[in-house]
């Protein structure tokens, strides 16, 4: 009996390389693979394509260099950090003076430069700034030199009288008070005069000082010792011309004195007056006059305190409320206007410190406040 063929259960597999090689002579009832599956086999989906055999050797590439490629790249994400950085903060250029000069030119070019605020403010005033000058006729100078004499007699009879300090004592420290060391610029008995006179035959003034026009009448305020030891005034203007002047008002207790002139400019202008209330130390100001008769002249600096005290020697009178400055102003200054810097006016120049008693500016000056003026005036300035 013919025994029947056993056949085992296993699963026989073909290798790759086997099911991939196809020879030559293969054909259709040889047991071999027709021609056409040679073609079949070498086609991309019956093997490992070209991604993944890259990806297996980046993978294979970096787990054989872990560690330098993780150095590599923190050095790389540093150095990006870094570039960044100088992106965003650039390193401040160099300047040379090529430069410089540049810039120089280029601003000058497109930005014109404007006045300063002194200047525009002294421009703005100077218009209203008049010089006074006093003249001291005969008869009142024949009476102050007897009632100087009867003073002289009556100290020559009792030489022991002496009400100056003591050797070695200083009075109480006020503006002015130390031993008669302040100067009042403008006072008619300082030797200081104009240093030139407009004509040979004019007679010199003994007394010089500044004042300001405040009213379109004319009305002009000064100091009052400027004219208080001369009887007749004459003003000179801002375009040369000059008048006679009759004093009108006075107020002592703020050394304020008001003149009308006799005769006006057509042109006159008017200084426009401003309150002193918002006023602070360190404000710029401007002081305008005629220091020893030269002038006009101008002078800036800032306001250097406010309420201030000062005894005058001469007149034993005390003033307060006053504007403390710093814009140098000397003999010849007194009535000027002290202007802020729109060129409006604050004050009335009135006297100045100096404790070495030399009558000359040595840093502190002082203005009435122009509101002090509205009764000098007799009408409100402001």
């Amino acid at each position: 009996m013919k025994r029947k063929a056993l056949y085992s259960r296993a699963i026989r597999t073909r290798s790759a390389a086997a099911s991939a090689w196809v020879g030559p002579a293969a054909g259709k009832h040889g047991g071999q693979t027709a021609p056409g599956a040679a073609v079949q086999a070498g086609e991309p989906g019956n093997g490992p394509s070209a991604v993944t055999a890259a990806r297996g050797y980046v993978s294979g590439f970096y787990r054989r260099h872990d560690r330098p490629l993780l150095v590599a790249a923190s050095v790389l994400l540093s150095l990006a950090v870094i570039e960044a950085h100088a992106l965003l903060h650039p390193s401040p250029h160099v300047l040379t003076q090529h430069d410089i000069d540049g810039a120089v030119q280029y601003t000058l070019a497109h930005n014109p430069r404007s006045p300063a605020d002194s200047t525009r403010a002294a421009a703005i005033i100077a218009p209203s700034v008049v010089e006074v000058e006093g003249f001291l006729s005969p008869e009142h100078a024949a009476a102050l030199a007897g009632k100087a004499a009867k003073s002289a007699k009556s100290a020559a009879k009792d030489p022991a009288e002496d009400h100056s300090p003591a050797e070695g004592h200083r009075p109480a420290q006020q503006p002015g008070a130390a031993g008669h060391a302040t100067a009042r610029p403008g006072v008619p008995s300082l030797p200081d005069k104009p240093l030139a006179s407009g004509s040979p035959d004019e007679p010199e003034p003994d007394a010089i000082g500044s004042g300001v026009v405040v009213t379109a009448s004319g009305k002009i305020l000064t100091a009052l010792h400027v004219i208080s030891s001369t009887d007749h005034w004459v003003v000179v203007f801002a375009d040369g011309s000059k008048s006679d002047a009759d004093l009108v008002g006075t107020q002592p207790e703020n050394d304020l004195a008001v003149l009308q002139p006799k005769h006006v400019p057509d042109e006159l202008q008017p200084a426009t007056l401003t309150s002193t209330a918002d006023l602070r130390p360190g404000d710029e100001v401007v002081a305008s006059g005629f220091p020893f008769g030269i002038g006009p002249s101008v002078t800036a600096g800032v306001v250097s305190g406010l309420k201030r005290e000062f005894d005058d020697p001469d007149d034993k009178r005390k003033l307060s409320n006053l504007i403390q400055f710093d814009a140098a102003v000397n003999p010849g200054n007194s009535g000027g206007p002290l202007v802020d810097r729109d060129g409006e006016v604050l004050g009335i120049v009135t006297a100045i410190v100096n404790p070495s008693g030399a009558r000359v500016f040595a840093g502190i000056g002082f203005a009435v406040p122009i509101e002090n003026a509205a009764r000098a005036i007799g009408e409100n300035p402001l």
